[in-house]
């Protein structure tokens, strides 16, 4: 039950901000998410290109305002907002580039494994399934917390951020994760020659 019995529609964007620092009292954020997100949106929109990527940005925002208001003296809430929301943005694009470009790197260099032990095993056992039974066991001799990265890394296409999310290993630790299961897997393979 919110504590705010006042008509909060009359406070101007920097009143609601004050009293939010002063009182942590959510409504006033509700308020603010009432006038704004139409205008998040909108921008979040112009740089995702796509409506559920927007949304889902425009929830994180306003989640974030929940901490950062009282971190942060605003003079004027609806230039500092815009700040906020093209930065977020920016953060998610360059995370992302960063997250694709080694993506991109560590898929290549599986699959230059996969082709140069395939070719090996081919050429002295004539048999593919030979190959891939090495690759599986590989895959399930790895400690778990690889095995479960490598996986829905490779598999299953996720990111390092989505991985993240459903495993709950911060992005190092993702990170981390598959880049000792792409070596112990090469190791593995390499021994099976």
């Amino acid at each position: 039950m919110p504590l705010v019995k006042e008509d909060t529609t009359t406070l101007t964007d920097e009143e609601l901000v004050h009293r939010y620092r002063n009182s942590h009292e959510t409504t006033y954020i509700g308020v603010l998410y009432q006038r704004y997100t139409h205008l998040v949106f909108g921008v979040c929109l112009k740089y995702f290109k796509s409506e559920a990527e927007a949304e889902d940005a425009t929830m994180h925002i306003f989640e974030k305002l929940i901490t950062d208001l009282k971190k942060h003296h605003i003079t004027i809430f609806k230039s500092w907002l815009h700040t906020v929301v093209k930065n977020h943005c920016m953060e998610v694009f360059r995370k992302e580039s960063v997250v694709n470009k080694h993506q991109s790197k560590l898929r290549y260099e599986l699959n230059q494994v996969v082709e140069n032990e395939e070719t090996t095993h081919l050429e002295e056992a004539e048999d593919k399934d030979f190959v891939l039974q090495h690759l599986k066991t590989g895959v399930e001799s790895l400690k778990e917390e690889q095995r479960t990265c490598i996986e829905l890394f490779y598999l299953k296409e996720m990111s390092y951020n989505e991985i993240s999310n459903i495993t709950g290993y911060d992005f190092k630790e993702v990170k981390s994760n598959i880049q000792n299961g792409k070596r112990n897997l090469k190791n593995f393979i390499q021994a099976q020659k």
